[in-house]
């Protein structure tokens, strides 16, 4: 996980129909970029789903939010007009952005050790700067925890 007061990674990743967005198409405006493990799991759903029901109150506060997955752009493009997702999904098949957010680790289950995406989120201020890091987080909460920080609400 990168430590918060550090320079956000740049990256250019391609979203789900296939244009490249980039971390400075977003300079002047905070930005909430989550990783997630995998399209159209349990979890992931739920998580994607949570952002957004939450989508109008990012957007009354002028914050974008990005997904970035290693699935590829048609997986992409499933996802979110299966569950009508109005944000941004970046596919990141190369893990470049995932590495260089440090969110690619070992991962256990049922005693298998296997590589993966560690649910995390970052808030990235209006200078590129991580404001906010959130390892592990949980799919159901992470979308109100994220408001409830953005507006001062709690310090997560």
């Amino acid at each position: 996980m990168l430590a918060e007061g550090t320079k956000a990674p740049e990256f250019t990743l391609n979203d789900k129909d296939g244009n490249q967005v980039s971390l400075k198409d977003f300079a002047g405006k905070k930005v909430v970029i989550y990783f997630y493990p995998k399209d159209s799991t349990p979890g992931c759903t739920k998580q994607a789903c949570a952002f957004a029901g939450a989508y109008k109150e990012f957007e009354t506060l002028g914050v974008p939010v990005i997904g970035i997955s290693k699935d590829s752009m048609k997986s992409h493009q499933n996802f979110a007009a299966k569950y009508e997702l109005p944000f941004i999904l970046l596919s990141d098949p190369e893990l470049s952005a995932i590495q260089a957010y440090d969110v690619w680790k070992e991962k256990k289950l049922y005693g298998k050790v296997s590589m993966g995406v560690v649910r995390s989120t970052y808030v990235i201020d209006e200078n590129g700067i991580i404001e906010k890091a959130m390892e592990k987080v949980k799919p159901d909460t992470n979308a109100v925890d994220i408001l409830a920080y953005l507006k001062g609400e709690k310090d997560q």
